[in-house]
């Protein structure tokens, strides 16, 4: 199979064009073969976008956009076992894990598709300022004009459809630049789309470098916003370059968990050992540092090295397996040097540690201190650190010790501490006796500090992907 960019419903796949294998990060079977974009189709997208948005996409009526998006989530909930499996191929997420992004994806479309119908304004009493008598004020949300998606491997359809569905629902159009690494997922939604009865020109995928297409895009004066998930150090050019265009930004963490002595430490154990390992820890949100409270600290750890152990590591492709591959060797040879450092500098490794190619198998590890990378940075890896705490004061502070903050769990009966402690942590968002892993679709997601600016889920992202605009008018008496 071989796959090529989409601009205004074309699809660009000729002969004489750059490629790139994409394997799968199991067995490295050859997944697809992409036909690399370049600017000019960078260039061709944006201005596709930007003159459908004109002629189109702005004066689409709201029951229309909705309707689109439903079809779009009819139509992938037939098509859910092909999308589970493109990324499971693709990313090696397990079968049964890539299902449920599949069904996440279509609960996403479906929120959009109601809420475009909801985008309303309001109405200023203007003779509330000295003056402002026989005078009307209206509010309205008006869409901004082309967005720039640029989404990343860990969910390549559920985190696509986050940026693409609200800036649908709002009336923009969209030029989306998936990872590299997934592009199949991403292919088969912009066809989907087109199905659905998405017009031409409102959605152009492009299958290219970031350095070819993605910077550019950035940078291109006919895009009005770019939303982004990825890395820290990518987010901070495209903050840099992005001028005056809107951005969200979503940037990773290292989240804390904070479980205290009245946690009841089987079921929690149960929910952080999937928080931390699923998907190979390659989560935003991945239960990275738990905080256990030292009367409880044995026998959790007890517990949780066994639980860890009991996992099943393998083929993605098998219904039982929980643990797949990392997205590449690479990326799996880094996460054990990080361990390897931890150790040198006095961690212990509980269990787990070794590497195999793009295999690592779940690490649990002791005895860390906060200059350690596995700690201080995204871990982004099937890597926990359990680390002991005597006072609700001091794992405030351990926890709010990071350039991060995008999400924690707080574990507690007494529903005066949590709240006590959740209001304490420099969090973007904190669950209460649930594992930081945890998102649903449809609340605030963002990051405060260096986890990044702005909100997904999806009421909040619509709104982001509007300006409001002000009508005044001056009545006679």
């Amino acid at each position: 199979m071989r796959i090529g960019s989409i601009i205004h419903g074309q699809e660009r796949n000729e002969d004489y064009r750059d490629t790139l294998e994409v394997k799968s990060p199991y067995d490295q079977a050859l997944v697809t073969e992409l036909a690399l974009a370049k600017q000019e189709d960078l260039h061709d997208g944006v201005s596709s976008c930007y003159k459908t948005f004109h002629t189109t996409m702005k004066g689409m009526p709201a029951h229309r956009r909705a309707d689109i998006l439903r079809n779009a989530a009819d139509q992938m909930e037939r098509k859910a076992e092909e999308f589970a499996q493109a990324i499971m191929d693709e990313s090696g997420k397990p079968i049964t894990f890539s299902r449920e992004e599949v069904k996440r994806s279509v609960q996403v479309l479906r929120f959009a598709s109601e809420l475009t119908k909801h985008v309303t304004g309001e109405v200023l009493p203007m003779d509330a300022a000295v003056g402002g008598e026989n005078r009307m004020g209206l509010v309205k949300r008006e869409p901004l004009g082309v967005v720039g998606a640029i989404t990343p491997f860990n969910f390549p359809l559920n985190l696509s459809l986050h940026k693409i569905a609200p800036a649908l629902a709002s009336g923009n159009t969209v030029v989306f630049k998936p990872a590299e690494k997934t592009p199949v997922s991403a292919y088969k939604l912009v066809k989907l789309f087109q199905d659905a009865g998405l017009p031409d020109g409102a959605l152009n995928l492009l299958l290219g470098t970031g350095e070819e297409t993605g910077e550019p895009l950035v940078a291109h004066e006919n895009v009005h916003k770019i939303t982004f998930t990825g890395s820290l150090p990518v987010g901070r050019k495209i903050r840099e370059s992005a001028g005056f265009k809107k951005v969200t930004l979503e940037l990773g963490s290292n989240s804390p968990n904070i479980l205290f002595e009245d946690t009841d430490v089987k079921e929690t154990v149960k929910a952080l050992v999937k928080g931390a390992f699923a998907f190979s820890g390659q989560v935003c949100i991945s239960a990275q540092r738990i905080y256990v409270e030292k009367s409880i600290y044995e026998p959790f750890l007890e517990e949780y090295v066994k639980q860890t152990e009991d996992l099943t590591v393998g083929d993605p492709v098998r219904e039982d397996t929980d643990i797949g591959p990392m997205i590449n060797e690479e990326e799996a040879e880094r996460a054990k040097l990080w361990i390897d450092d931890a150790v040198e500098k006095g961690a212990v490794v509980q269990t787990g540690g070794e590497q195999n190619g793009t295999m690592l198998t779940p690490t649990i590890m002791t005895n860390v201190e906060s200059n350690m990378k596995i700690i201080a940075e995204e871990v982004f890896a099937p890597i926990a650190s359990i680390i002991p705490f005597e006072t609700e004061k001091e794992v405030i502070t351990f926890a709010n010790d990071s350039i991060y903050g995008l999400q924690a769990g707080v574990f507690t009966k007494d529903i005066n501490r949590a709240m006590r402690v959740a209001n304490q942590l420099e969090i973007g968002g904190v669950w209460i006796n649930e594992i930081s892993t945890y998102r649903q679709d449809n609340h605030p997601y963002g990051g405060v500090k260096q986890s990044g600016i702005g909100k997904e889920g999806v009421k909040y992202a619509l709104e982001d992907m509007t300006e409001m605009k002000f009508i005044g008018i001056k009545l006679k008496q």
